[in-house]
């Protein structure tokens, strides 16, 4: 038998067997046999297992007749997993009602096809259950020529397990569906893989989100960061204050998410063992807001008089603190997970310097640091948010700035230099996520994903008590050239390379062994209804994507 390894793809062949792996393997002979490289066949998961060995010998599927099976409790999660996943694994994409085969089997294969998955979960399987940061996503799958069982501890184990069985099963040219014998012991490296969205320079449509979620899922990304409002429009629509988006959308009736609609982002994403965490970001980037709330923003003046600008939030008038604890209430009651983004990145002290108001209160406290006014704004917000009992997570900027923050804190590095501020953050025994490596803002014409995939968010210098506080990381999709039209094209299959780095094992980090199967997995993404782009130069899918 093979264990994994290094990345590759190993083929041992030994007496009457054939084994093969999709990592770089070990034998316990003398290996003489193995060759460094190797095409890579259908069926290799993405992202990769921590521990997987396969044999050649292949088991039939009855695909007419197969099932999902819980052989303990159910509960919904399970119940809409069985039914998703059984479309998933017959190569139709989710909610269709069509399976594209031919149930006929394979004279080389077992004689008995497989009709069951049987899927254990240890833990009750509650209804109703969101995913967290502490969540267990750990499942062990066992494939042999009579049974097919997958063990989760938590019914999010359950749910990778089953994506992971899903791209396993492959459907041959004659229609026949087989798989390998196969073990497979896997979970995360990182508990926080995230993917942030931006849907105010552009909005993005219901549908798209969705969309993007059934992607994450199955990529085993886990975390949808929702920077909802920004600079440019505000389409959140809140009940507590509906002036928001009635004025700070872009059209108040069909460029807002309703309340409704957060909820159906939140139930789909829930149902994928997605985390939702929404951003709120302020006190810069909140221009939209000024438009349904007049008086939170500060005025700009130029010689003494107000110009007709604004800047970034104001935090001198007790209106502010009262607007914000409103509606950060509203927030962490739509908003399930226990965490908020803060956002209090980017923050312009100029039209703070300029106003007669600002510059008073500046006096009152004794300060010539306009960051001491940023830290003082902050801490306001942290502490509603802290009264709510929900957690926060901020952009590196708040923690540069100086600003008292609970030691749970997350903090999010995004810019330049990111190593040296990863071992500053970490040093300082705060969680940290890295997204500076993982802007697909910036992608450019060619094969350009090996970037992604080779950044590893451990890689700074620090104590091993330090490089622990890194959790995990997000890639970011912002707004300003994108929206329904080409987001999906242009996130997949880019972030499928930042999935495999935040899941799989540190040294599974071969760009020339990934290829082969980032190229299978991105026809993968096709087949099932994504129109994933084309990133490794010429070639072609068996299914082209008909949109």
């Amino acid at each position: 038998m093979i264990h994994t390894g290094k990345m590759g793809f190993c083929i041992w062949f030994g007496g009457a067997v054939l084994i093969l792996s999709v990592y770089g393997c070990h034998s316990h002979g003398d290996g003489s046999n193995f060759p460094k490289y190797a095409a890579s066949s259908q069926g290799a998961p993405w992202p990769a297992p921590q521990r997987m060995s396969q044999m050649s010998q292949l088991v039939n599927i009855d695909a007419g007749n197969f099932q999902f099976h819980a052989v303990q409790e159910s509960c919904d999660i399970l119940d809409a997993a069985f039914v998703r996943y059984r479309d998933l694994t017959f190569n139709s994409r989710p909610g269709s009602g069509k399976l594209y085969f031919k149930p006929r089997s394979d004279p080389r294969a077992s004689d008995e096809p497989l009709s069951v998955l049987g899927v254990t979960v240890a833990s009750p399987c509650q209804n109703r259950v969101f995913p967290s940061l502490t969540s267990d996503e750990s499942y062990v799958l066992d494939i042999s020529p009579t049974k097919a069982e997958l063990v989760a501890k938590e019914v999010w184990g359950a749910l990778r397990g089953l994506e992971t069985f899903s791209q396993l099963v492959v459907q041959q040219n004659t229609g026949k569906f087989v798989v390998n014998i196969t073990h497979i012991d896997d979970y995360p490296r990182f508990a926080h893989r995230g993917l942030l969205l931006d849907t105010s320079r552009h909005y993005v449509a219901l549908p798209i989100l969705l969309d993007n979620l059934e992607a994450m899922a199955q990529n085993k990304y886990n975390v949808f960061h929702w920077h909802i409002v920004d600079d440019q429009s505000f389409p959140f629509q809140s009940q507590s204050f509906p002036a928001l988006s009635d004025a700070g959308a872009y059209d108040p009736v069909t460029h807002v998410y309703t309340p409704s609609d957060v909820q159906k982002v939140i139930e789909f994403a829930r149902l994928r063992g997605i985390r939702v965490i929404p951003e709120f970001d302020s006190p810069g980037h909140a221009q939209s807001w000024g438009h349904g709330q007049p008086g939170l923003l500060t005025a700009c003046y130029k010689q003494g008089k107000p110009d007709g600008s604004y800047g970034p939030i104001n935090p001198v008038p007790a209106t502010t603190n009262t607007f914000l604890s409103q509606l950060f209430s509203e927030v962490a009651s739509v908003f399930t997970d226990h965490y908020v983004h803060l956002g209090g990145d980017e923050v312009s002290f100029n039209c703070w310097m300029s106003n007669p108001q600002i510059t008073a209160f500046m006096a009152s406290k004794n300060w010539t640091d306009y960051g001491k006014l940023e830290q003082y704004y902050m801490q306001n917000v942290l502490d509603i948010v802290n009264k709510l009992k929900k957690g926060y997570i901020i952009w590196q900027e708040v923690i540069d700035n100086g600003a008292t923050v609970r030691q749970d804190t997350v903090v999010e590095v995004w810019k330049g230099g990111w190593q040296n501020e990863m071992g500053k953050v970490t040093k300082l025994g705060y969680k940290t996520l890295l997204a500076s490596c993982w802007y697909l803002t910036y992608i450019s014409y060619g094969s350009d994903w090996s970037k992604y995939y080779t950044c590893d968010p451990q890689n700074f210098t620090g104590t091993p008590e330090q490089k622990q506080q890194v959790i995990g990381g997000e890639t970011s999709m912002w707004g300003e050239f994108v929206d329904g039209t080409n987001l999906l094209s242009l996130v997949w299959p880019h972030a499928a390379a930042v999935g495999e780095r935040l899941w799989s094992a540190q040294s599974v980090n071969n760009v020339k062994a990934a290829t082969p199967r980032l190229a299978q997995h991105r026809c993968r993404m096709v087949r099932r209804g994504f129109p994933a782009e084309p990133i490794n130069g010429p070639g072609y899918c068996p299914k082209e994507f008909r949109g």
